[in-house]
């Protein structure tokens, strides 16, 4: 079956605010930027949610409140793809795809250095620890400790220099089986491979803004049309671009 590709964009009168990755009468698949939480932030604080309704009302006129679904988030300083259900009936079925583990994940990181062996399966166990506020990988008997799984394999080695003070700085494409907190963060520096410029998992290189982990493409169902739905979004214009990896 052809999986429907969704194209990538600016909307034009609302560049500063959001970039509309899809939309149609049931879904609004947008590119987050780094340092913009999801949503559950303060009322008088920015959040992509809000970002989202705002553009929604504007472009289709509505008034009153816009009624828009959070069905898939990422961190607030990670960028890439999140969607949204703009009817209770498609956030339901979404909700339920990502609930049963139907949902595509890939996101890119580029990390400190290369992970060796060049591509593999890793599995933990993760918990909060909530002294440190931040995930830990624990023993399998730990209680409360959930399974995560991811894949991963190396794209390229960065040009040294293009990273200041990463001189192995490496791209890597992970994919998600499981959706655990902070999981790709935790789980590669756990490896050693830490997500540039992502203090909080111990990184020791800066990244231009937020930390140097992409969603880089979600594969879903089409929550009414029952089609497959592919979504991709381009990185960030402050990462390498592409052309320069080798």
């Amino acid at each position: 079956m052809r999986v429907k590709r969704a194209r990538s964009g600016y909307n034009r009168a609302m560049s500063d605010a959001i970039q509309v990755l899809y939309e149609d009468n049931h879904l609004l698949v947008v590119n987050k930027p780094a340092g913009l939480a999801t949503m559950g932030v303060g009322p008088d604080e920015p959040s992509l949610w809000r970002r989202a309704c705002g553009y929604i009302k504007a472009q289709r006129q509505k008034p009153g409140n816009v009624y828009l679904g959070v069905v898939s988030r990422v961190d607030a300083a990670v960028t890439g793809v999140v969607v949204f259900a703009r009817t209770s009936k498609a956030a339901a079925r979404l909700s339920e795809q990502f609930r049963e583990a139907e949902v595509g994940k890939v996101y890119w990181a580029i990390v400190e250095r290369p992970p060796d062996p060049a591509s593999g399966a890793c599995t933990d166990w993760l918990i909060k620890d909530e002294f440190l506020r931040k995930m830990v990988v624990v023993a399998p008997n730990v209680p409360l400790a959930q399974e995560a799984r991811l894949s991963y394999r190396t794209l390229s080695r960065l040009p040294p220099g293009t990273i200041p003070g990463a001189a192995q700085a490496t791209v890597v494409e992970v994919r998600l089986e499981t959706g655990r907190k902070h999981q790709i963060r935790v789980q590669l520096a756990a490896r050693g491979w830490h997500v540039v410029g992502d203090a909080k998992y111990n990184a020791r290189t800066r990244f231009s803004r937020g930390i140097a982990l992409h969603a880089r493409k979600l594969t879903l169902t089409h929550p009414v049309r029952r089609t497959p739905l592919e979504v991709v979004a381009p990185p960030p214009s402050y990462w390498p671009p592409p052309g320069d990896w080798r």
